[in-house]
């Protein structure tokens, strides 16, 4: 295996190490939340005027997927959907109180992730930091015009 492949197969463990250890913490903090639902609620959450269009790139979801967990998350009184006195046509969505106390405690949940995951980043310098970060951008580009290939078109965060 040569080192791209190290580094990908690297990137592949760390995201999957990374759900194990999370997933339990998510589950037993939100049984009747799939980690789809709360992470969705986490983006509505955090940018005004979120719709369809905006969830399912944000995502790499379908319309109709996301129109689905949207509906799902307004029958559980998590979010609700509103229209702008400007645009009749196009829906968007907000947060219920009940979405905001999940918000909150998913919030604190990742401080806690990131304070036991400190130890590591305490140890990176400021440097290593900034080239790593220039290559996952620089890959994440690659991806995003590889998908533009298949036909889709889609917006790197």
């Amino acid at each position: 295996m040569n080192k791209e492949e190290q580094l990908v197969m690297s990137f592949r463990n760390l995201y999957n190490k990374m759900v194990w250890l999370n997933n339990s913490r998510m589950k037993d903090s939100f049984e009747d939340y799939k980690s789809s639902e709360v992470h969705c609620m986490e983006y509505i959450g955090r940018n005004a005027d979120s719709n369809v269009t905006k969830l399912a790139e944000s995502f790499y979801m379908t319309s109709g997927a996301i129109s689905k967990m949207t509906r799902k998350l307004i029958k559980k009184g998590a979010v609700e959907s509103y229209r702008k006195p400007d645009n009749k046509k196009e829906i968007y969505f907000r947060l219920t109180e009940k979405g905001q106390e999940i918000y909150k405690i998913h919030e604190e949940m990742h401080k806690e992730f990131r304070e036991r995951d400190k130890a590591v980043f305490d140890q990176v310098t400021e440097e290593q930091l900034e080239s790593m970060l220039g290559l996952v951008e620089k890959y994440s580009r690659h991806l995003d015009e590889e998908i533009k290939k298949q036909g889709a078109d889609i917006k790197s965060e």
